[in-house]
């Protein structure tokens, strides 16, 4: 299987420079290699977006894909997994349709810990709609929404996840491709929920590849344990000086859509059960 066979004819907008792209090509180089390897069909792919400069990626690459509302990527997801189980589902979403609209879907497919991939473009601002703040909009920084500067202090994505029980929690970063692609490539094959937040440089609205360059260093060559929660929390406290990438937590623990169906795959039932038969299993 090659990179190119996931290209897609549609015409990229994104700006010069976006790290929306390396992002791209990460993900197709990683879909080629999890089809090269037998993990899965790529027919077996299936991804959705939201809302954002982030959302043409559905177009960008030739997969089944879902296009969403505002903040909805993630219940297509999960209707995708529980429906078939063996499908392989990417979810891609920015900082704002993420954290923001969408922050209460997020956080109940997390405890649930649904077998699913969420990949969130962190650029701290609403690009598409040409700069306003979003939860991650660091202090004082100035938009057309808060022309003296945001004062509201911004959510942590990583403590987020790791209190609502995500059992992989990891930080990329589009300045640094080779370990974006491998910090993919583990989220993908990890059973249960696995959310990664990409650091994103923004061209036109937040250009913070130099700001972020000198700063992020891989935890993960510096000893860090996965497996333990409290040190995983506080590595997500570091910002300033240094800013760690990598995996933060990853542990085991049962899927939801085992917990909920066993072993059967409602996408190949024949005849596909009605909905009002299935509602009936739980009443």
């Amino acid at each position: 299987m090659e990179v190119r066979e996931f290209d897609s004819p549609a015409k990229n907008t994104w700006c010069l420079g976006c790290g929306n792209f390396n992002i791209l090509a990460v993900v197709k180089q990683v879909m080629a290699e999890l089809v090269e390897s037998g993990d899965v069909k790529s027919e077996q792919i299936v991804i959705s977006s939201g809302i954002g400069c982030h959302g043409k990626i559905s177009d960008y690459i030739k997969v089944n894909s879902f296009y969403c509302l505002h903040g909805r990527v993630v219940p297509p997801l999960m209707g995708m997994k529980v429906g078939n189980q063996r499908l392989k589902v990417i979810g891609f979403a920015g900082d704002g349709d993420a954290y923001d609209e969408g922050v209460s879907h997020l956080i109940h497919t997390a405890r649930r810990n649904l077998d699913a991939t969420f990949i969130v473009h962190d650029n701290q601002v609403f690009a598409l709609t040409t700069s306003q703040v979003t939860p991650t909009t660091p202090i004082g920084f100035k938009t057309k929404s808060v022309p003296k500067g945001s004062f509201e202090s911004p959510l942590n994505p990583l403590h987020l996840m790791l209190a609502c029980g995500a059992t992989f929690v990891a930080r990329g970063f589009t300045g640094d491709i080779p370990h974006l692609r491998s910090l993919i490539l583990q989220a993908v094959r990890h059973r249960g929920f696995a959310f990664i937040d990409v650091l994103q440089h923004c061209p036109s609205f937040n250009p913070t590849l130099e700001k972020f360059k000198p700063k992020v260093y891989d935890l993960n060559k510096e000893g860090h344990n996965v497996e333990d929660f409290a040190a995983a929390l506080e590595k997500a406290k570091e910002w300033n000086d240094r800013i760690p990438i990598g995996i933060f937590y990853q542990v085991k623990k049962e899927i939801y859509e085992k917990q909920l169906l066993g072993d059967r795959l409602l996408a190949e039932e024949k005849p596909l059960p009605s909905v009002q038969s299935v509602l009936q299993e739980f009443m």
